[in-house]
């Protein structure tokens, strides 16, 4: 298997625009905030005391028994009683344009080029589905376990193979994203995934 590291210039001759500069750290913070956001079930929910099961009797009488006031046992106050300002349903999903998300994704993709994260390989695949194939054809690449590959596509036998070590992911170029490509230590491409992305950020 020929490894070797995706340089700056081998990205832009793949057609990938490499981001050079500074700019654009905004975007990648405002896509992967989105992304995190719209994973949120938004399902949280409590009870006030307008809705938490209890009787409406007064619990004692208002005056000569020495005690507080109290007109009603689902008083905040009291244990058990309603919840003040607790978590409701509601909806987290934050909306970003698709601009914003090629151009974090490219962003993304560059940081890690040029701090030498991302390796380029031909192809990956296992032929038995077993782990111990997965994790010597990982080994044969990186060291670091917490690796995510990237292809055009996956066979079956990879897909299960890969199923149990938990460090690595593998996701195809249509579906990788960008808080993925920031989340792990080295990225490994094929050259077919990378052509994939290629044509993802030039549309």
């Amino acid at each position: 298997m020929a490894v070797k590291v995706l340089t700056v210039e081998a990205a832009k001759a793949a057609k990938i625009e490499v981001v050079e500069n500074g700019k654009y750290s905004q975007v990648i913070h405002d896509t992967v905030t989105a992304l995190r956001a719209n994973r949120r079930s938004g399902t949280a929910s409590v009870k006030t005391k307008a809705t938490v099961n209890g009787s409406g009797a007064k619990p004692w009488r208002q005056k000569g028994t020495g005690r507080a006031r109290a007109g009603y046992k689902s008083s905040p106050v009291w244990v058990g009683g309603g919840v003040v300002f607790g978590p409701h349903p509601r909806d987290y999903s934050k909306k970003v344009s698709k601009s914003v998300k090629k151009l974090a994704l490219r962003k993304a993709l560059s940081e890690r080029i040029k701090a030498g994260d991302v390796f380029i390989v031909d192809e990956f695949a296992v032929k038995e589905p077993k782990t111990k194939h997965f994790a010597t054809a990982i080994a044969a690449i990186t060291e670091e376990p917490k690796t995510l590959v990237v292809s055009a596509a996956f066979d079956e036998n990879t897909y299960l193979a890969a199923r149990n070590v938990q460090p690595t992911l593998l996701i195809t170029a249509a579906e990788v994203n960008t808080e993925q490509l920031l989340n792990f230590r080295k990225i490994v491409i094929t050259n077919d995934g990378l052509a994939q992305i290629s044509e993802r950020l030039a549309k």
